[in-house]
């Protein structure tokens, strides 16, 4: 593996942590504060996770000047699939007595890795290190 690709799992994996991070808590409020049922929880945080990592990621990870709304219309396309997708399935595990917080991380863990996966295959390939640092 080479040594760039390293450094973007590495990026990739810190960047998402902080999603996480926000994607839990926001569930949290909502799952316990607001007392949202799963599949509503689950889906706002979802999008406000994803708005998170698409431009942390896209910024400091692979580095892309790749036109946004092209990049944000890639990610959406994978949005598409993925978020109906995991939200029925979270919503039949949550049903099935298995607890909204392990179906959750289930779910992010899956996110994560089929995520980086699309971005650096599919939404930022040929446009990795394209974006000039400010000032040039």
């Amino acid at each position: 593996m080479e040594k760039s690709t390293l450094l973007q799992i590495v990026k990739f994996t810190l960047f998402s942590i902080s999603a996480g991070i926000i994607q839990i808590a926001s569930f949290t409020v909502l799952n316990e504060i607001v007392k949202l049922s799963y599949w509503p929880a689950y889906l706002i945080s979802l999008i406000l996770s994803v708005l998170w990592n698409f431009t942390v990621n896209r910024r400091f990870t692979f580095k892309s000047a790749a036109n946004v709304p092209v990049a944000m219309a890639k990610v959406f396309g994978f949005y598409i699939v993925f978020t109906p997708l995991s939200t029925y399935l979270g919503y039949l595990a949550e049903g099935a007595g298995i607890n909204e917080y392990a179906v959750l991380i289930v779910t992010m863990l899956s996110n994560f890795v089929l995520e980086f996966l699309f971005c650096k295959f599919f939404v930022y390939r040929n446009q990795e290190n394209t974006l000039k640092p400010k000032g040039e």
